[in-house]
């Protein structure tokens, strides 16, 4: 099993979003049912950033749910994002991408391809491989 390819498991349907989008997008991702809750950032194609719920839970301290918030449309995603994310390239093992992930400082991690996203992967993502195995 150490060898199974993380493409097996990663989903490959990603949606990204653009430095310059408002918070607002990003809030409206969340809202979707059966989403991951870390959100590549990319620009040109390429991954230069991530967001994830606990970024974006604490810039929006107080918001609340209404849309016409001025901070959902004041704030952009370059102004909560994390530059320089970890990430694996789509040729990594589950083994490899599990053990970065047990280390505990990553709950998900963008798979790449010359820089552009193709997958995405989870801690429930490779714990279910496992469990499933």
């Amino acid at each position: 099993m150490k060898t199974t390819p993380i493409t097996r498991i990663m989903t490959k349907d990603v949606i990204c979003v653009t430095p310059d989008q408002k918070l607002l997008d990003v809030k409206h991702i969340y809202e979707k049912k059966k989403f991951h809750h870390h959100i590549p950032v990319t620009e040109n194609d390429e991954l230069i950033g991530m967001v994830s719920l606990i970024d974006f839970m604490y810039r929006i301290k107080g918001a609340g749910l209404d849309d016409s918030n001025a901070i959902y449309n004041e704030l952009k995603v370059k102004d909560i994002m994390t530059t320089n994310p970890f990430y694996r390239k789509s040729d990594t093992s589950v083994e490899d991408v599990a053990e970065e992930l047990a280390k505990g400082k990553y709950r998900a991690i963008p798979i790449v391809e010359d820089r552009k996203v193709v997958g995405i992967v989870s801690t429930a993502d490779v714990i279910r491989f496992f469990l499933n195995r």
